[in-house]
């Protein structure tokens, strides 16, 4: 088979499509927009507006129907620790696949260090504790973050040898003393790998908090172990961001090289080599008839929030070859959102709730880019948080 050589306007279309941002997609379609490859929920809200730009007639009653009722849609710790949004029937992807095995580190753990040291324990034994008291959650509800790190650590005292409860009880080195101990900032990195083993999920929220529970609680059954996990996981990334190689799934998972090789290894016979960039890549052998089509997208312009998942691509050079440009769609803290033409980051907007109304500022560098269209999509995003476009202007 010969090896295919890709552009970046291929790629992008192609990406689109995969993000379901090519076209509107009906409310039949949520699921699968949804689980494409899951949606961060941090800050709060994130994901609603996500789903918002691929299926925009889901409104916050199907969002809650699915999520909170129904619950054909999960939210967990997921890849790189944040809380994501994903479908029910995807939790082994999603969840279990994530697992450390054997010398590789849980994601998003490393911190977990200082207060280690301090106790004079091991990960793997502390982890161990934390497991053990896990199951107190089935049955119940924990309102707010912090009170679970608290109400966890509360449950594994008993169980330290007694000359580490008093080190265990100290105030947190990592922030909020006042507020958190020791023994609660290690159970906030502990709770990650328990959220892959299936034992804590998040649940409705209260007011502006966040609730916990136990994922038997919430879906009445155990996470169930799926040998193909790992698979299915290495697919989604692959359909959604590919062309890529281990290292772009590394940088998206927040996981180790080793990890990242090891799961990449459970889907490499359902993928081909191809050239893009000037380097060799992979795609899904089942992708390469729509890249090689490269159909342009029937939605030219789009107002994407700062963690869509279609700006998660690793590769940015695909979304903005401008250097200079990229630093002011990504920064370190804040991101704004961006203005997408044709699969490429035209832009990037912010707004400002404001009494009743919401305040957009905007900025874009392509005189493609109408003010008129921007300013339109700027209502629709506004009447999708509930409120009046109460400002325009264009930076």
């Amino acid at each position: 088979m010969v090896e295919l050589e890709l552009d970046a306007r291929q790629v992008r279309n192609f990406r689109l499509q995969a993000h379901h941002l090519d076209a509107f997609y009906g409310r039949d379609d949520a699921l699968a927009a949804v689980g494409a490859c899951g949606m961060q929920n941090s800050p709060p809200g994130a994901w609603e507006a996500a789903l918002f730009n691929r299926v925009p007639a889901c409104g916050a009653a199907d969002r809650d129907r699915m999520l909170l009722e129904e619950r054909t849609l999960l939210q967990a710790w997921s890849f790189r620790g944040a809380p994501m949004v994903f479908p029910t029937a995807d939790g082994a992807a999603f969840l279990s696949a994530l697992a450390a095995e054997g010398d590789e580190p849980w994601i998003y753990t490393r911190g977990i260090g200082l207060a280690l040291d301090f106790l004079g324990v091991g990960f793997d034994e502390l982890l161990a504790l934390l497991e053990q008291v896990m199951p107190r959650l089935d049955g119940r509800a924990v309102v707010g973050k912090a009170a679970l790190d608290q109400t966890l650590a509360a449950w594994m005292e008993p169980l330290l040898p007694a000359r580490k409860r008093s080190l265990w009880n100290e105030p947190s080195m990592y922030g909020s003393p006042d507020k958190q101990t020791v023994g609660g900032a290690a159970v906030s990195f502990l709770l990650r790998p328990c959220s892959f083993k299936g034992l804590v999920v998040f649940g409705a929220r209260e007011g502006t908090s966040p609730a916990f529970s136990s994922f038997r609680t919430w879906l009445g059954r155990p996470l169930e172990p799926d040998p193909e996990a790992a698979r299915k996981l290495v697919r989604k990334f692959l359909h959604c961001y590919g062309p890529t190689a281990p290292g772009g799934l590394a940088a998206w998972l927040g996981c180790s090289g080793a990890q990242a090789r090891r799961l990449w290894r459970a889907a490499s016979d359902e993928m081909e080599p191809v050239r893009f960039l000037g380097k060799k890549a992979y795609v899904l052998s089942a992708d390469r008839e729509r890249l090689m089509a490269s159909e342009p997208p029937q939605r030219e312009l789009l107002l994407l929030a700062a963690h869509d998942p279609y700006l998660d691509q690793r590769d940015r050079a695909v979304l903005q070859p401008d250097k200079a440009l990229q630093r002011r769609i990504w920064r370190t803290v804040a991101n704004p959102g961006a203005i997408v033409r044709r699969g490429e980051v035209a832009g990037t907007w912010t707004a400002k709730k404001k009494g009743a109304g919401l305040e957009v500022r905007a900025d874009w560098w392509d005189n493609a880019v109408g003010e008129q269209q921007v300013r339109a999509l700027a209502e629709q995003y506004a009447a999708f948080r509930g409120l009046e476009l109460a400002g325009f202007e264009r930076g």
